[in-house]
């Protein structure tokens, strides 16, 4: 458990590094305990809940019930997880994603106006 633990915060710590490379100096781990405010794992993505998993085996539809229970009204919920020797991943649902996706294309739109 304290293996699982440290790797949990680690994978938050370097979350938050990736998350500041793109210019969200703001992210960091949550202060959060034990999940018992049910604060998102990262913050500083305004209107973006961040649930972190840094382990071997995921249950990805457990985790994404999660933000889904854990997520403020104003928030989509996307949980980046990642294996030994692999990149991120982010994982969301479906409409939401068509969500961001449709806001991205109506600024593609109005940058070839």
């Amino acid at each position: 458990m304290v293996n699982s633990n440290r790797k949990g915060k680690t994978g938050e710590r370097e979350l938050s590094k990736i998350f500041r490379s793109y210019g969200f100096e703001g992210a960091r781990r949550s202060q959060q305990f034990a999940g018992i405010n049910n604060d998102a794992d990262v913050v500083g993505l305004p209107h973006i809940h961040v649930e972190s998993k840094r382990v071997e085996r995921l249950n990805i539809h457990q985790a994404i019930e999660q933000t889904i229970r854990d997520k403020r009204d104003n928030e989509l919920g996307i949980v980046a997880h990642r294996k030994n020797r692999t990149g991120w991943l982010v994982t969301m649902q479906l409409d939401e994603w068509m969500e961001i996706y449709k806001r991205y294309l109506i600024t593609l739109e109005e940058a070839e106006k």
